[in-house]
């Protein structure tokens, strides 16, 4: 893939209680188009969520969130959504819709896609780890 590819992306939400609006990132997905990339990491640990509603069902989630890297991935897997090219799919996974499980709207960046999805989990998701003493 050229370093200097154009990359879509969109941050992957869990609303727990869509009436109150709170939020919490929890993914990413990134799409290159000429470089025929799609992909989504996912954080594997949501207990965090139960902050926001501790009557979640994670199970629910989880398996929610199972179908992001499936659809990514296209293919049988993917069901009926898998014969689509992975733009289409990158489209269908980032419409808006009033779930749980939302994206971000979706941003445009340039450069190393793979490189991208990585910097992103690790500023948009990843929990930052203990504060530091003075």
């Amino acid at each position: 893939m050229r370093s200097e590819a154009l990359y879509d992306y969109a941050i992957i939400r869990v609303v727990p209680r869509v009436e109150r609006g709170e939020q919490m990132n929890v993914g990413v997905i990134v799409s290159a188009v000429d470089a025929d990339y799609l992909e989504a990491r996912i954080d594997d640990d949501l207990s965090r969520l139960l902050v926001l509603d501790p009557t979640l069902d994670l199970d629910t989630v989880y398996a929610a969130l199972a179908t992001i890297p499936a659809v990514c991935a296209g293919g049988p897997g993917a069901g009926p959504l898998g014969d689509l090219p992975a733009r289409g799919r990158f489209r269908w996974l980032v419409s808006p819709r009033s779930t749980v499980v939302q994206m971000s709207p979706v941003h445009t960046g340039r450069g190393d896609a793979r490189a991208a999805l990585e910097r992103l989990y690790d500023t948009m998701v990843r929990r930052p780890g203990p504060p530091t003493t003075r």
